[in-house]
């Protein structure tokens, strides 16, 4: 398959991004399941295709879901292919509120090693913070990730959340994005303070601009961070990405808006031989727009790969 190249007429990550996000995608019949957790919470599964076929887990991104462009597009070529596609949703993503105080995070993957434990996928893929958990998990486990999963592929992933994290705290890409994401997040929040009597500040929650200071004030609390650096630092997949032993694709952009291109220079560094990095030029986070659906493509191609 050849390399992505983006539409002449969609020039720069910011328009690539955007549009990847906002273009119209595949209609997909999903029928939903609800899984008990271990803790006592629960989780939403939506599931399309057939009952046989190989399976393919799709992990979605920070405040995303199964209606997500990107999760719709890769489920329709799936089941072009015959096989099955299932979107686990992280706590509190799949249009209800979770039971617990605790939601999800960048970094949270006990909880996907858990759901891939309970499916037993063929192919695991994850987008943006999905992506980063699975490459995460991917390293954590090793060679007994083998046992899991075949092939694996992690788009868009912010492997340096501490970058990431930076380089949507600035001007543009703060009103583009972080506030697009804040403005589901905050709710979120405020609404568990008054369910769970949580000594959280709704007020600050209320007025944070960023996702450093939404950390600060709610990830990091809720989750056993000391704060919003210290999480950033213990979830990134970066350092794990030279354990990763099985076939793993990692596609970004170098013009995506949430990820400074230095730091995939900085991972392919350290990256194993099972892992494939694809950087192209092009194609903003998680967009890759235009191209007859290519994103999809790349990824249904690597995992249909002997």
């Amino acid at each position: 398959m050849s390399p992505y190249q983006a539409p002449w007429w969609l020039p720069g990550g910011h328009l690539q991004t955007l549009y990847s996000a906002l273009a119209p995608a595949p209609r997909v019949a999903w029928r939903r399941e609800r899984w008990d957790t271990p803790d006592g919470d629960f989780i939403d599964l939506d599931w399309a295709g057939g009952a046989d076929g190989p399976l393919l887990t799709l992990f979605h991104g920070l405040e995303g879901d199964s209606s997500s462009p990107y999760a719709r597009t890769i489920a329709s070529r799936a089941m072009a292919r015959g096989w099955r596609c299932v979107v686990p949703h992280f706590r509190g993503c799949s249009g209800e509120s979770n039971r617990l105080p605790r939601a999800y995070h960048s970094g949270d993957s006990a909880e996907l090693d858990w759901i891939l434990r309970r499916l037993q996928p063929d192919f695991a893929a994850g987008v943006s913070l999905g992506g980063n958990v699975l490459l995460k998990w991917l390293g954590e486990q090793g060679p007994g990730a083998a046992r899991l999963v075949r092939r694996a592929a992690a788009v868009s992933a912010p492997i340096d959340l501490a970058a990431s994290g930076h380089a949507l705290g600035r001007a543009l890409n703060r009103a583009l994005y972080a506030r697009h994401f804040l403005v589901t997040l905050k709710p979120k929040a405020i609404a568990k303070i008054a369910r769970h009597g949580l000594a959280l500040d709704a007020a600050r929650i209320s007025r944070a601009r960023s996702l450093h200071e939404y950390d600060d004030l709610v990830t990091a609390p809720l989750h056993g961070f000391r704060d919003a650096d210290d999480y950033w630092a213990r979830a990134a997949s970066g350092p794990w990405l030279e354990h990763i032993r099985v076939p793993t694709l990692v596609l970004n952009a170098r013009n995506d808006p949430f990820l400074p291109r230095a730091r995939l220079a900085a991972a392919a560094c350290r990256a194993s031989p099972n892992v494939v990095l694809e950087f192209p030029a092009s194609g903003g986070h998680a967009g890759f727009p235009g191209r007859s659906h290519w994103l999809a493509r790349r990824t249904l191609e690597f995992f249909a790969a002997p």
